[in-house]
C-alpha cells in the first residue's frame, strides 16, 4: 500500500490519496492558525478502526442472515493530556437495528472481526486497551 499527502499552499491544509486514488482532506486545529480544512489525522484513525470493523462485521451478519435494518459503529478514544497526545484507551460500540437479531451472532461477528480480520483492531490494541460491545433495538 502506498499512501501520500500533497500540501495546498495554504497553512495546515492537504489532500491524502491512498492506493484506491480516492482524495480526502486533511487540516488542522483552528488554534494552530489554519481554516477547518478537513479530518485531522488522528480523527482518521479513529475512522479507520470503526470503518474497518464495520465492514467485517455487517458483512459477517449478512452472510449469516441476520435481517440488520440499520447498522453504525461508533468510536470514543481517551488520548494523552500531553504531546504526542495518542490514544490512551478506546470503546468501540455496535448499534444494530432489526427484526430478531441474534445476539450469539452478534457477538461472533465482532469476535471475528476483532481477533482475525480487522488490522486495525489488530494494530491499534496492540498500542491501548480497546473495549467493545454492542446494542441491538428492535425495528
Amino acid at each position: 500500500m502506498d499512501a501520500r499527502v500533497i500540501w495546498k499552499n495554504s497553512g495546515l491544509a492537504f489532500n491524502g490519496t491512498a492506493n484506491t486514488g480516492q482524495v480526502i482532506s486533511l487540516g488542522s486545529q483552528e488554534e494552530d492558525g489554519t481554516e477547518n480544512a478537513g479530518f485531522r489525522p488522528i480523527e482518521l484513525m479513529a475512522v479507520s478502526l470503526a470503518g474497518c470493523t464495520a465492514m467485517d462485521v455487517i458483512s459477517i451478519l449478512q452472510k449469516k442472515k441476520e435481517d440488520v435494518t440499520s447498522f453504525e459503529v461508533s468510536v470514543h478514544a481517551d488520548r494523552a493530556d500531553e504531546h504526542p497526545k495518542v490514544f490512551t484507551r478506546a470503546e468501540i460500540v455496535y448499534h444494530l437495528k432489526g427484526t430478531n437479531i441474534n445476539p450469539a451472532s452478534v457477538e461472533r461477528a465482532i469476535e471475528l472481526s476483532n481477533q482475525k480480520y480487522c488490522p486495525a483492531f489488530a494494530m491499534l490494541s496492540q498500542s491501548f486497551p480497546i473495549q467493545v460491545r454492542y446494542e441491538i433495538s428492535e425495528g
